[in-house]
């Protein structure tokens, strides 16, 4: 049943976008949004028994996330509010967006909306929660952007995507602490362990990182201005997103946690503060506003505020009144915001100013949002009026500060007076005050099915207000239960409780409201006052702008004629790196034992290591002759590892050595002169001082390094369980595809990726040749002949040997890759018979993902390996290992890449080279 409330939105959202036809998009997606809203429907009875319907998925083990869903009282309200108003804003659209050849699309992303919100309110894993808040941002962005006559609605969808996007983040490190202090991400798991987290010493991250995400979401102060700016999102959209689900998802949110991070003096001074600001705030913003959806806009901030307020007055009561006025929010708001597109549909636009006297011409809509308006302002008989009744109730009677207790009840009667006045404002400025001025259309009621919708919501403001017990009262009480995690306290829906004091802040409320409206409507005043300015979006602007310039500062000092400042960059961030743990640690000086007796070859490879590093220094000799006195350097470190018994160190660093030598030679070719010119003699002795420094302090270094290793390095265990642990006597081979496996598929993707980078960047020049630098070369194409079968022999004898001796997949790859480059060198062409890197590139990556997912489908951890010694006829006992198979992908993957990033500088096209003097 749970899995019903989310799949079809979830799967239809996918196939819609594909069909052709806006009439057979509509008909399956209200059929979606029904079946949604039916499995809603028919998981209510248990739900209202007091169940808790409850499904649970292997999801990431790992983490210790399973894909949960759950839905109990508040899930199912939420739940009923998503998919119910979804159904109408589907058929709304159908008629408000008719003959628009996108309407696949826009129900395609409207139903991948309703099933990341459905994912929000069902989640019974924060890891869970947390993704599916992501992806409400993201298809929120698609639905704002989606009316793209200009760049409006591209800037208002890419305010609300950082904005929104920022309190994701906030949001996922909040689920991160949660779950190391409750030991579990479940939800049921976090509840229990909420006296825990609020003792903890991250109790005050959480909390911040949490009303973040929750104050950002739902348009709290100062992150309010992105909801207006959202506005020129097209009706639909902002009925449903901006009114009923996507701004409700951090009060859900603050909901849901209510029970986990509650009881604190920061939760009440934080979450009444901020919704007490956000209350007044959108409140006066609202009145001052000359758009229609502007002013609902501003209205829904301010009511988000009063619900945020009433969450943080920590009061069991207020808490009920605060789901109840979520309730009758998105009703008479949603209805609000579909009346005002059919005003602006009719009449071409939505400017105050210009429209009125719409009751004569369009008296079904005039009556609709009449009373649509009338339960915002909260009259009575609707269903506004009762949870107004209910927050002054609250505010009369907070008792926790005197100052609070002192200033909520005149902030409650002045936010009530302006809620009364912005909605005095849409009722006489579009339906009375005269008739309308510049339209170029004669407005009129729409079609029938269009106001439905309308007419269904304010069905349910007027029902609510009248019967409140009967069409709200147990879905109240059980949603209440679910978010104090306890029986909610005794409270009233009645309609009268006779003449009480809040009755009298009503009417006090109703007074200044319509006061105020008509001083500031005196002979057309408040059309002639200037909209406010939004500081909040004009500062995001700047904070944009002020990124967008570092960037650009940064891409010119990260240019290619910057090279000199990039290198001594990345030299100061090793340096400063490689220090600062034995900064931190504090120095130990440590003093060689010079008496160790020291063999003969190790002095002679010193002293030949030593003359090749300073034959590179001076300039008498020519670049060519200097790189390979700098290759004759990395051959030295190659037999010095292999006098240190470590032979695959010594094979890979020979195959490096040749490949970065060639590598070089080719970009050497392709420089200018004036980038190899012979600086002055100062320059180069503080060049050569610079690096006999910094080789001295990294060899210093790594000498300290070595003292400080733990007696039990964790080298033993990678020996002793080579062979029992990854069938394999080779420990270096075992643990690069093996014990470090995830490691290595890893680098071998990054790898992968540079290379198709580099790949794409000469894609325009590749094909150019060599003709003119190969053209005295006749012994090379001649000795390739036979040197690329003998480079395929040997690097498949060091693949196969790799697992149990010197050799494996990345040293065979970089053999056979030398040979291939030789080869395309010598035939002077990119493409040739066996150098195609994609391919390589493609199939090693495929290969050793392949085998990674191999083991899941077998009911494995990711990459788990197995091995064996069957007995194969006439051959015998046959060591194998499925590692081997994944050092086949890192082969081939090392193959493509080496052939991408060395032959794109061979036919990278001639560049601007010249004769060296």
């Amino acid at each position: 049943m749970l899995l019903a409330t989310l799949l079809p939105s979830c799967i239809l959202a996918f196939l819609l976008p594909w069909l052709t036809r806006p009439a057979l998009a509509y008909a399956v997606a209200q059929c979606a949004a029904l079946a949604t809203f039916g499995a809603v429907i028919a998981a209510a009875p248990a739900v209202l028994a007091g169940e808790t319907l409850r499904i649970s998925i292997e999801w990431l083990p790992v983490l210790g996330a399973r894909f949960t869903l759950r839905l109990d009282g508040l899930a199912l309200m939420f739940a009923a509010l998503v998919s119910g108003i979804g159904s109408l804003i589907v058929l709304y659209a159908r008629y408000y967006l008719q003959g628009d050849a996108r309407l696949p699309r826009f129900y395609g992303c409207l139903l991948g909306f309703m099933g990341a919100m459905l994912g929000v309110v069902l989640a019974g894993d924060l890891v869970l929660l947390a993704f599916f808040w992501e992806l409400t941002s993201i298809s929120s962005f698609v639905l704002i952007a989606f009316n793209v006559p200009g760049r409006n609605a591209l800037r208002g969808a890419r305010v609300s995507l950082a904005i929104t996007a920022a309190g994701g983040f906030a949001l996922m490190v909040a689920v991160a602490l949660i779950g190391r202090v409750a030991g579990s991400f479940d939800l049921d798991a976090v509840v229990a362990s909420a006296s825990a987290i609020r003792a903890d010493a991250d109790y005050p991250l959480i909390l911040g990182c949490v009303l973040l995400a929750a104050f950002t979401k739902s348009a709290q102060f100062p992150f309010h201005f992105w909801l207006p700016r959202a506005m020129v999102a097209p009706t639909p959209v902002s009925a449903y997103l901006h009114s009923a689900t996507l701004v409700k998802a951090g009060v859900f949110l603050l909901l849901r946690l209510y029970p986990v991070l509650s009881g604190t003096e920061a939760w009440f001074l934080c979450v009444t503060g901020i919704g007490a600001t956000t209350l007044l705030v959108g409140a006066v913003f609202a009145l001052l506003q000359h758009d229609l959806k502007g002013l609902l806009a501003y209205s829904t901030v301010s009511h988000l505020g009063l619900i945020t307020l009433l969450i943080g007055l920590e009061s069991e009561s207020s808490t009920v009144a605060a789901i109840f006025h979520v309730m009758n929010h998105a009703t008479f708001k949603a209805s609000l915001f579909m009346a005002a597109g059919i005003v602006d549909h009719e009449c071409g636009t939505r400017d105050l100013r210009c429209v009125g006297g719409l009751m004569r011409t369009m008296p079904l809509t005039g009556i609709l949002a009449i009373t649509a308006a009338s339960a915002m302002a909260g009259v009575p008989l609707l269903n506004g009026f009762i949870s107004k009744e209910m927050f002054f109730a609250e505010a009369i009677s907070i008792g926790r500060h005197e100052l609070y207790g002192a200033l909520a009840p005149w902030i409650a009667v002045f936010a009530g007076a302006a809620g009364i006045a912005y909605s005095a404002r849409f009722i006489h400025d579009v339906f009375f005050n005269g008739p309308s001025q510049g339209l170029d259309r004669t407005p009129h009621d729409p079609p029938l099915w269009m106001s439905a919708p309308v007419a269904v919501l304010v069905g349910i403001c007027v029902g609510v207000g009248v019967f409140p017990d009967r069409f709200v009262g147990p879905l109240l009480a059980v949603a209440s239960t679910a978010t104090l995690a306890s029986v909610p306290p005794e409270y009233s829906l009645h309609v009268w409780h006779g003449f009480t004091l809040p009755l009298a802040m009503s009417a006090t409320a109703l007074v200044l409201g319509i006061g105020a409206y008509s001083v500031l409507m005196w002979q057309r005043g408040l059309h002639r006052i200037d909209t406010p300015s939004a500081h909040g979006y004009l500062l995001f602007e700047r904070a944009q702008l002020t990124f967008v310039r570092l960037g650009r500062w940064a891409g010119r000092m990260l240019r290619g004629e910057r090279i000199g400042w990039q290198m001594a960059t990345l030299a100061m961030v090793s340096i400063v790196a490689c220090m600062w743990p034995l900064i931190s640690a504090g120095f130990v000086a440590t003093r060689p034992d010079f008496s160790a007796h020291v063999e003969p070859f190790a002095i002679t490879l010193w002293l030949i290591g030593s003359m090749a590093t300073l034959a590179v220094i001076p300039h008498c000799f020519r670049p060519v002759t200097r790189l390979l006195f700098l290759g004759a350097v990395g051959l030295v470190v190659a037999l010095a590892f292999a006098a240190l018994s470590a032979p695959d160190l010594a094979l890979t660093q020979l195959f490096v050595e040749v490949a970065g030598v060639l590598l070089l030679l080719l970009a050497l070719e392709r420089l200018p002169v004036e980038m190899i010119c012979r600086p002055s003699g100062m320059r180069t002795l503080l060049r050569a001082s610079i690096a006999m420094v910094g080789g001295a302090g990294l060899g210093w270094l790594a000498w300290e390094a070595m003292q400080r290793r733990p007696d039990d390095p964790i080298s033993a265990f990678h020996l002793r369980e080579a062979l029992p642990g990854g069938g394999g006597t080779n420990a270096v081979n075992v643990i690069i595809v093996d014990f470090r496996g995830f490691d290595t598929l890893g680098e071998i993707t990054v790898l992968g990726a540079a290379a198709l980078i580099v790949f794409a960047w000469f894609a325009r020049e590749r094909e150019q040749g060599l003709a003119r630098r190969l053209q005295d070369s006749f012994m090379l194409p001649v000795i390739i002949r036979v040197l690329l079968p003998f480079c395929a022999l040997v690097a498949a004898h060091l693949y196969l040997r790799g697992h149990n001796l010197p050799g494996g997949g990345f040293v065979a790859g970089l053999l056979l890759a030398i040979g291939l480059v030789l080869e395309a060198l010598a035939l002077d062409r990119w493409r040739v018979p066996h150098a195609r890197p994609v391919l390589w590139l493609a199939g090693g990556l495929s290969i050793a993902l392949a085998t990674g997912c191999a083991s899941l489908l077998l009911g494995f951890p990711f990459l788990t390996s197995s091995h064996g010694h069957p007995q194969l006829p006439l051959i015998g006992e046959v060591p194998l290992a499925s590692a081997a198979l994944f050092d086949l992908g890192v082969f081939g993957a090392v193959v493509g890449a080496t052939i991408i990033l060395v032959l794109a500088f061979a036919f990278g096209g001639d560049g601007d080279r010249k004769e060296v003097p």
